[in-house]
This record gives structure tokens, sequence and C-alpha cells, in this order.
């Protein structure tokens, strides 16, 4: 049986620092998986991968499909395959959430998350591109371009991750959407289901890469003195 891994290409708190700059391709990142989520070059929008296929939530809230020649400085990726689902209806985000965590019996694991169906509500925000000298991500999240539809049909993609974790990713649910007409996507703040799937994959191995040829990256005194506060704000 193949090892469920959670392939993450820089770290949030990196990002949350003001370091933008791409580092790996979207190409790379796709060698490693079918499902999740990240951003581009510059904090530039929302990327969504699902079913193998990397798309772009625009800050202008247009969606577009990815080439894989664009850069990435955070991204994380898994090669989706459910340990289970179950059906939903009429749920909001909370509820769902901690049933998920609930039937998890805990909160020590990494989940892969991947919930498919129509959406009473839908409310998402995305990035704008940033150009240097980067601020650092929470203020930049201040004045975030953000969007709702109702009735809409789609996926939630995204993870779980330990508290532990806090600063390597988003601790708590990290979830990205994009609709079926692949029109509309980006960085979930909140959502309603009316009727879903949930789908739920136990990570087994979490794989961290890290930017070594980027001099930025490794000279860089990150302050990391605010981290978790600026996490919360921000996501």
């Amino acid at each position: 049986m193949t090892e469920k891994v959670l392939y993450q290409h820089g770290t949030l708190g990196a990002l949350m620092a003001g370091l933008m700059d791409g580092t790996t391709s979207i190409a790379e990142v796709l060698k490693y998986g079918t499902l999740g989520l990240g951003t581009l070059h510059g904090l530039d929008g929302e990327v969504i991968f699902l079913d193998g296929e990397a798309y772009q939530g625009r800050s202008d809230g247009a969606l577009i499909h990815l080439s894989g020649e664009e850069s990435t400085p955070y991204a994380a990726i898994t090669a989706f395959s459910a340990d289970r689902s179950f059906a939903v209806k009429q749920l909001s985000s909370e509820a769902l959430k901690e049933q998920i965590l609930k039937d998890e019996a805990g909160k020590n694991l990494f989940l892969a998350v991947k919930i498919s169906g129509l959406f009473k509500d839908m409310h998402i925000r995305i990035m704008p591109k940033q150009e240097k000298p980067y601020r650092r991500l929470a203020k930049i999240s201040e004045s975030q371009p953000e969007f709702h539809r109702s009735d809409i049909q789609g996926t939630i993609v995204g993870f779980y991750t330990p508290e532990l974790f806090q600063g390597v990713a988003a601790a708590g649910f990290h979830l990205h959407f994009i609709d079926d007409e692949k029109t509309f996507g980006g960085h979930i703040l909140d959502f309603d289901v009316s009727q879903g799937t949930v789908e739920i994959s136990q990570m087994e191995s979490l794989m961290q890469h890290f930017p070594t040829n980027d001099p930025t990256f490794i000279q860089n005194e990150i302050d990391y003195a605010d981290l978790a506060a600026e996490i919360e704000q921000a996501e």
C-alpha cells in the first residue's frame, strides 16, 4: 500500500514574514500529488490543485488554468486517496469541521480534505499580487478582496494541520474552493453546505521541502514573535 504523504514546498511562517518570491515551479509541485493549495510568486492569488490540475484565483475575481511554468513560494499537495467518505446536508463550516475532527478521534494528524457538492454560501478571499519590498502577509490581508457566491456547485480542497505544526502550515483547517465551472475560486473564509460528500485522507508523512537555492530564504532573519497571531488574522 502506498504511503500517504503531504508534500509542502516552503513554509507558511516564511510567507507570513514576507518571503514571497517563487522558489519552485507549479509543475514541480504537481509531481507530488493531485490535490492541494498554495499561492504564486509575489503572493499573486490563491492556487487550487484538483485532480492533478492547477488553477489560480486572481484578485480581480477571475480564475485561470495554470500552465505549470508559474513559480510558487508556498504550496502543499498530496496524491489524494480517501480513507473514508460521508454525505452531509445543511451544515455550517464550523459544524462540519467539528464533525470531521470528532470522527477522526483527535487533532494530532494531518488530514487532507475534499468536500464536493452544493454550497448555500461560499465566502472567499484572494490575496492581491505584491511588489518588492514585500510587506508582512497579515498587513496585506487587511485590504484583501473578498467575494461571495450563493447556491454554487463546486469542490473544497485543503488540509487540517495539528497545532504543533503552526508556522510550518496554518494550524487548523486551511481550505480553498473551486466551482465546477472553473470560473470562481480562492481561499475560504466561511461556507455553508446545502448537500455534499466529504472525503478524508489521513496523512502518514510530511515531506517538507526548503528552497535551498534561494539566498533570500537562507539569509533572512525571520521575526517569528507574533507569528501565531498573524496567521490567525490572515487565515
